[in-house]
This record gives C-alpha cells, structure tokens and sequence, in this order.
C-alpha cells in the first residue's frame, strides 16, 4: 500500500498553514544561525568558491533528505544543519586543516549511518518518559518565547506590531495568526526598506570537490566532537519534538537517511545535517495545521525552499540573513507558542511524573553548557535522573504499540477538533 492509500486525500485549503510553517523555519534557520557557517568558513580561510559550495552542499542535502522523510512517513520530518556544530567549528577549523577537516565530517557522518542500522537510538528515545520529554522540549523553547517578547526593548514598534497582530488574529481567526504575523512583518519590513533588495543578483552556485584527508588528529578533535555534539544538541531533542506532538516514525530511518546525506555531501562542504530541533517544532504543531495527517507537506515545502536556496548558494542565503534579528526572534517565538504551552500541559499533567517534568524544564531552560556540551543533553540527564530518585527506578523502555497507544489518542483528537 502506498503512503497515499492510508491517507486523506489534499485540497487546495490544506497546502498554505503547512507551507508557511516550512517557510519560517527556513526563515528562522537562515536568518537565525547560519551566520556561524560563514564565521567557521573564514576561520578556516576558505575561498568565496568553497564558502558557497559548503551553503550548496548543507542546504541541497537538508532539503533533499527533508523530503524524502517526509514523503515515505508522511509526517513533518524537517531536517537542518547541526548548528552546535557549527559553533563548535568556529574554533575548531582555525587549527586543522580543511582536508583533514572534511575526512572528519566523513566519519562522523558514517558513524550516525551505523547508529542508525543498529537501532540503539531508538530504544534509547523509548527510555525516556513523556512528561520528562515535554519537560525538556519546553525548557529549551522557553527562551525563543522569552526573546519574542524581548525585541520590545530592540525594536518595540516592529515586535509590538507582530504581537499584537498575532493575539488579534489569534481571537478573530487563529488558523491564520501565523501566516498573518508573517506576511504583515515583511511588508512592514518592505515599507521601511529595512530589507535592501536592490544588490541582489542570484547566480547558481557550483559545487566544489575537496579530496578528504585522514588523520588521527582530526578524527579526535573534530569527528568525535561533532559527532556527540550533534547527536546530544539536534538528534535527541529533535525526536522529543516528534514525539510530543504525536508522530511516531522510528529514529532510526532519520539517523540512517540524514547520516548518509551528510557523507555524501561532505567532500563538498557540509559538516553535518540532521533532524531539526527548534525549527522542527514550528511544523510538528497545530499551528502547521489542524489534522496531524496533513502537517508533513511541511516537511515538503522546507524541503524545497532549502534547495532553491542552495542552487544559488550564498546569494539567497543572504537575504535570509539580512531581515532584523527581531523579526527573527518574534516571528519565532510567536509560531512556537503553542507547542511550548501544550509541553507544559502534557510535562505537568500526571501527577507521578510532575516534579521530575518540572525539574527538567528549569534545566533545560538554564541552558547548562558543559564539557563543551549543550544544555538539552544536560536537561536530559538531570529530569533522568530526578525521575529515578523521586520513583525509586529507572525509566522503563515503551513497546512501540504501548508508545503508539499514547500519542494516537491526541492525534485523533486534534483531528476531532480540525
């Protein structure tokens, strides 16, 4: 049976909520942390060619494996690049050279092709309790809430105009308070001719080969780090954030797909891509659309807004990069206010679990960074291990049909409610 048979057909009316959610999280990815992309090229003293065949390279592959994974799950699978990685390699491309460099993208990206064969991310994700997951996939949204509300001292007339048009529409025709912030905020942005258009000439970009070299050096100071950093900083919580909006596909097709693509496309450029994290949660939500069924067009349309970026490399990218930073911050902060409300409820709502939810949230909201690793895995860790403590046992592994127990109740609720 095909992936269309098992479900309902499309209508015009279902394409725009999921197609704007995809839209802004590529908006919100581009204008919120590539710039690291272009820090670590410069560290590393890359030529203006092989900058843009790292943007060719990152953007083509997360859009590709995007839609592959949403298409054969129908489910909103967005996928991006590891921007803690990204950050990490800001520091570490000034002392290794880039050859070396791309040898290690190599086999990090092989070694999450072997995680996912052998299925142990899987079972480990289904270790994890649900109010414990809700607890951290709240605790690391907070702070994009808390930033759409702190433009108000940056730019109080551009994020006032997009919070109040949000709560306005919320009340009037909530379906389309997103599309509607969204579409308000560029032609407020076009009007004050914040966004300069006028030096933009789209060029194709031109993917560059760069012959990977191999060293021991490399392997340990930059293939392990970017490997355990992108799995504790995207993979894990990316998952959490499928799973605490009711989506159920393995993690171990998005491992496998995702770790392949980055292996293919690192002799071009790419350090890693992976499942989204916060990005992801603007499309797995009931902002996305009202029928769970229907939210993986989404994943779809990220997809190809991701490679008609990449086909013109660094020109494209860079008008992503030019919208105010608090454009950014609200327009995201906004679109994820439903999903951080519905972790809090689903984080607080049985008792048994409650204080062990509530302390991983305040963890993973502090952002706790270390060992030179990021504050969703130590949120993790701590909620883990409050749970066992205050329930005197460790968490038990889910079987897949009790696990789709719990969250197909909330999906055919939601659908109840479309």
């Amino acid at each position: 049976m095909s992936p269309s048979d098992s479900h309902p057909s499309l209508r015009i009316r279902d394409l725009t909520h999921p197609v704007v959610a995809g839209l802004i999280s590529v908006i919100v990815n581009y204008g919120g942390t590539f710039i690291l992309v272009f820090q670590a090229a410069k560290v590393a003293g890359l030529s203006p060619e092989l900058t843009a065949s790292w943007v060719w390279s990152i953007s083509i592959g997360v859009g590709v494996t995007g839609i592959i994974l949403s298409w054969l799950t129908r489910e909103p699978i967005i996928t991006a690049w590891s921007t803690p990685a990204a950050a990490f390699l800001v520091t570490a491309l000034a002392t290794t050279p880039y050859a070396e460099a791309v040898g290690a993208y190599m086999i990090s990206a092989a070694a999450f092709v072997a995680l996912g064969l052998s299925g142990w991310f899987e079972r480990l994700i289904r270790l994890i309790p649900p109010g414990v997951a809700a607890g951290l996939l709240a605790g690391i949204l907070l702070q994009f809430g808390i930033k759409a509300f702190g433009g108000m001292s940056i730019d109080p007339v551009l994020a006032g105009l997009l919070i109040v048009t949000y709560v306005v529409l919320k009340r009037f025709s909530a379906r389309y308070a997103v599309v509607g912030i969204l579409v308000l905020g560029l032609l407020f942005l076009l009007m004050q001719d914040r966004v300069d258009l006028s030096g933009l000439s789209l060029k194709l970009a031109a993917p560059v080969f760069t012959m990977p070299a191999f060293s021991l050096n490399a392997l340990l100071s930059v293939a392990l780090p970017l490997f355990l950093i992108t799995l504790t900083g995207q993979y894990m919580p990316g998952m959490l954030v499928l799973r605490n909006d009711g989506f159920k596909t393995s993690a171990n097709p998005i491992v496998t797909v995702t770790g392949l693509g980055s292996l293919l496309m690192a002799p071009f450029g790419s350090h890693a891509f992976n499942i989204a994290a916060i990005t992801a949660a603007i499309a797995t939500g009931r902002e996305a659309h009202e029928d769970p069924s229907k939210r993986w067009i989404a994943g779809i349309a990220a997809g190809v807004c991701y490679i008609l970026v990449g086909v013109f490399g660094v020109t494209l990218a860079a008008v992503f990069m030019a919208f105010p930073g608090t454009f950014i911050t609200t327009l995201a902060g906004l679109a994820l206010l439903g999903t951080i409300g519905g972790s809090l409820a689903t984080a607080l709502a049985e008792a048994k679990t409650r204080e062990a939810s509530l302390i991983t949230f305040l963890a993973a909201a502090a952002n706790i960074s270390l060992l030179g690793i990021g504050g969703a895995f130590w949120g993790l860790v701590i909620g883990l291990v409050a749970y066992a403590v205050l329930n005197g046992a460790l968490p038990r592994s889910a079987r897949p049909a009790a696990a789709a127990s719990t969250t197909e109740p909330a999906i055919k609720r939601e659908r109840a409610n479309a």
